[in-house]
């Protein structure tokens, strides 16, 4: 099977909310990872309805802190598709209120695997 090419859409948008702060007064580094792995799936179930977990997120390197009442975007984009697991690049950017900019603030590459009702791992396309 091809992969379909990248969406126009991102796969998540999201307003950062006061919640969602450590004591430093941004945005909590796990809440990041958080929407990054949700995204992942959102790209992954683009390409095949499955059950998917996590097996792998590469090294994240935080470049710019996210603020309250910043609007996040996802883009997430299918690298490759294997048997049973599918790599899925993320893109995430901030767009600070007043601002016509958005700025990157980290990006991952995470590796899904598409799973049965046991949690065994199962071809991502059936055959």
């Amino acid at each position: 099977m091809d992969i379909k090419p990248p969406s126009d859409q991102p796969a998540i948008r999201i307003i950062m909310q006061p919640r969602d702060t450590n004591p430093e007064g941004s945005i909590f580094g796990g809440v990041i990872l958080s929407l990054i792995d949700q995204a992942s799936v959102v790209e992954a179930l683009r390409q095949s309805r499955k059950r998917y977990v996590t097996k792998a997120m590469d090294a994240v390197e935080f470049h710019r802190p996210v603020y309250v009442g910043d609007i996040v975007t996802l883009w997430a984009e299918t690298v490759r598709i294997g048997k049973t697991s599918i790599c899925v690049h993320v893109e995430v950017h901030a767009h600070a209120r007043g601002s016509d900019t958005s700025r990157n603030v980290t990006e991952a590459n995470v590796t899904l695997v598409a799973v049965d009702d046991e949690r065994r791992p199962i071809p991502i396309f059936d055959e």
